[in-house]
């Protein structure tokens, strides 16, 4: 134990030497997570927030057109600027200045209410309720509401587009449906023979907390993911520190005394383990008091610290052994250093930190179950987000602990085959 804790020691002292790297280890998380939140924020309120300007060329001017323009206007996510060219609309979206534009095709009322009539008509007559036209129908040709986006649009976005759209247009259809058929059947046009409102409607059911609804916000988000990437982060100082001390002969010195390879490892995860759960309380005190102060949802951690202490102590251990295993592989600090940043980096794509896992390929989402921090993610979404127990988390955390455990014996084989050889 006293071996133990004079190489912790040791490490201590070394790393208050480095004032700038100490501060480089805890203020530029910080930086991080505050800028990501910031950024990301605005996809977590309701669009009302902030609406999204978009072009609109109007060249129908009946009903039907009126009606989604109503609808665009009352969805409170888009802010509608009428256009009276095409071509105008399209140039200034595919030079960015718009992130969309709808144009509304001629005669669009009018050939739907003939597709409309059309169509009733046919399927009176094959009731016998009215006597066969012998006469050819003419042909209606369907008519296309295009839409322009900006090149740089996300495929997201698009998408939510086209399905609102969508949705609207049939809608539209349907009720002018149920408007002709009224027509045909009754003389009275004050009496609703079909209801017009939606029978199949969805209802999001979102978690409670004190019988009150609780809904996830950027805060809780970002909060785990990015703390997590700065734990791991840990990996880049701590295997350039064992290089270093192997490059100055340290290393050389301790082999002279009766220490362990095993015992200099457990002082610097003694250290390093303190630097990672001290990491972790800024970012939950930034989270608690520096966001609302900025306008961002508060990080809600009641009842939970001692969960989130327990995952952050086994992220730590899975960051701090990995680092372990870098430095003793690497014989360089140019090795270790950008190996280091950006395998970090890979961990974290691969672990959900910069893209959920649910939209990732199906091989990469496979992949992503071997990273350490989706491990650790999921553990801190399950407390965070999904109100886990020790139990609910209890898979990842071990997962957590063996590889720390199996990457600090490979370390110290490696470190033991390496002299003995």
């Amino acid at each position: 134990m006293h071996k133990l804790m004079a190489s912790a020691y040791k490490e201590f002292l070394l790393l208050i030497r480095d004032i700038g790297g100490i501060a480089i280890l805890f203020v530029m998380p910080l930086v991080l997570i505050v800028t990501i939140t910031l950024i990301q924020d605005s996809t977590f309120k309701t669009v009302t927030d902030a609406k999204i300007p978009i072009l609109v060329v109007n060249n129908d001017q009946g009903n039907v057109s009126e009606t989604i323009l109503k609808g665009l206007e009352e969805s409170n996510t888009f802010e509608v600027n009428i256009k009276n060219s095409e071509d105008i609309a399209k140039d200034l979206v595919f030079k960015g200045k718009y992130q969309l534009a709808i144009i509304i095709p001629e005669n669009l009322t009018t050939g739907l209410e003939q597709k409309v009539a059309q169509n009733v008509d046919g399927i009176i007559e094959k009731f016998g309720l009215e006597e066969s036209d012998s006469l050819p129908k003419a042909t209606i040709e369907s008519k296309e509401v295009k839409l322009y986006f900006d090149p740089a649009t996300q495929m997201t976005f698009k998408s939510s587009v086209k399905n609102g759209i969508d949705k609207m247009v049939s809608k539209i259809e349907t009720e002018s449906i149920y408007k002709a058929f009224q027509e045909e059947i009754t003389d009275d046009p004050t009496e609703a023979i079909f209801e017009t409102e939606n029978f199949i409607i969805f209802k999001e059911i979102l978690p409670k907390k004190d019988n009150e609804e609780y809904i996830p916000n950027s805060v809780q988000h970002n909060v785990p993911a990015w703390t997590l990437f700065a734990i791991f982060f840990i990996i880049v100082p701590l295997s350039i520190n064992i290089v270093k001390e192997k490059s100055q002969g340290t290393f050389v010195r301790l082999r002279t005394n009766p220490v362990s390879y095993a015992a200099v490892l457990g002082g610097k995860t003694l250290i390093y383990l303190v630097v990672c759960l001290i990491q972790f309380v800024l970012m939950l005190l930034v989270g608690v008091y520096l966001f609302p102060a900025i306008g961002l949802p508060t990080l809600d951690i009641s009842g939970r610290l001692p969960l989130l202490f327990i995952v952050a102590i086994f992220a730590g251990l899975a960051a701090i052994g990995l680092g372990l295993l870098l430095g003793t592989i690497a014989k360089t600090q140019e090795q270790s250093a950008p190996f280091g940043a950006t395998f970090v980096v890979i961990l974290a794509a691969l672990g959900g930190v910069w893209v959920p896992v649910f939209i990732m390929p199906k091989f990469m989402q496979t992949l992503s179950n071997i990273s350490p921090m989706n491990w650790g993610l999921n553990a801190f979404y399950d407390v965070f987000l999904r109100h886990g127990s020790l139990l609910d988390i209890l898979p990842e955390i071990t997962l957590l602990f063996l590889f720390f455990i199996a990457t600090t014996s490979i370390a110290i084989v490696y470190n033991e085959k390496k002299n003995t050889a």
